[in-house]
């Protein structure tokens, strides 16, 4: 026998005629609810028998104190950063945390996500959102809580927190250039992540502003081989640059490699930049000058903002950007000759 289908949150929306965030403040007694309005959202809840498992810990004035953590590309280093840190941050406010991997870049398991999400009664979920197929413009919809999305594109309009990654590669090809590099090439990131295509876009606006013509950009996928082998491809199709600039710090590792293997030398022959400031890049031979993201405030600014959203439904909704920082090493200098 098929099983009944679970009543949702929506269903009591579309039915009452009213917002999912009108029904979270009838659910949650918020006092911004005109009377009306409150008398007919509960009648449509009374008559649909919507029993979410939260709206008894709620209308008790209670939350479970636990958040959720949607993760995706966990193995690279920003992405494992970002949980990191958020979950240092969410247990310095007194929350537990539940953290959903997921395997890859669909949507086909949000709806596991939230039912794993919804059996622990969490209070809100941070999303990390590197890519467009991992977020989404119906977060809190899907989830029936408030949600915050981390690491979006720049510039969206949902709840969320993310470090100017443009500006960040901006400020290493304003360096390169000071130093009088004319011909600087490009290493990036796979184009398909929101903060590999900032990086490219910081790089190519930087050129355009001091009238030189882009060195050619060879796509990594941001480990230290694919920079190894996109070193080895600019080599053979443009051996004249003297800069390179690269999407992160493992792909600059794989290309210093690959220019020690055929006798340049950086800083002297070819400089180099990166991105992240991993811990091993102050010990990279020479020590990679590049941008380090501050991933503990990224943390703190996440959960700070997720939890206003969960105490007032009404708080306003805004992105949060952090500024990079540029940290000069010995991998650039100005160019030969």
């Amino acid at each position: 026998m098929q099983s009944k289908r679970r009543i949702t949150l929506d269903d009591v929306a579309r039915e009452a005629g009213v917002s999912y965030q009108t029904v979270s403040r009838v659910i949650n007694n918020h006092p911004s609810v005109a009377q009306q309005t409150r008398n007919r959202v509960e009648a449509v809840i009374a008559s649909l028998g919507y029993q979410p498992m939260r709206a008894a810990q709620n209308l008790a004035g209670k939350h479970s104190k636990t958040l959720g953590i949607v993760s995706f590309g966990f193995e690279y280093y920003g992405p494992s950063q970002m949980v990191s840190n958020i979950e240092h941050a969410a247990r310095a406010e007194g929350y537990d945390v539940l953290i959903h991997t997921r395997q890859n870049s669909t949507q086909a398991n949000v709806s596991e996500e939230v039912d794993y999400f919804e059996r622990w009664q969490v209070d809100g979920v941070l999303n990390i959102a590197p890519m467009p197929e991992t977020s989404y413009d119906d977060m809190s919809d899907r989830y029936h809580v408030p949600v915050v999305q981390i690491d979006i594109e720049l510039g969206d309009n949902s709840p969320s927190v993310v470090i100017d990654q443009q500006y960040g590669t901006e400020m290493v090809a304003e360096h390169l250039i000071k130093l009088g590099h004319c011909r600087i090439c490009e290493i990036s990131g796979p184009q398909n992540w929101f903060g590999a295509a900032a990086r490219h876009r910081g790089w190519l606006n930087v050129l355009e502003r001091h009238n030189l013509e882009p060195g050619l950009s060879v796509e990594g996928n941001w480990t230290a081989q694919s920079g190894y082998l996109a070193a080895q491809e600019l080599l053979r199709q443009d051996a004249s640059f003297t800069a390179v600039v690269s999407g992160n710090d493992q792909m600059a590792l794989g290309a210093m490699c690959a220019f020690r293997e055929v006798n340049l030398r950086v800083p002297e022959d070819v400089s180099i930049v990166g991105f992240d400031d991993i811990p091993e890049a102050a010990y990279f031979h020479p020590p990679l000058t590049t941008v380090r993201q501050d991933f503990a405030q990224l943390g703190e600014l996440g959960i700070q903002y997720l939890i206003e959203l969960i105490r007032d439904p009404d708080t306003p909704v805004k992105q949060h950007v952090i500024q990079p920082q540029m940290i000069q090493r010995l991998s650039t200098a100005p160019p030969p000759g």
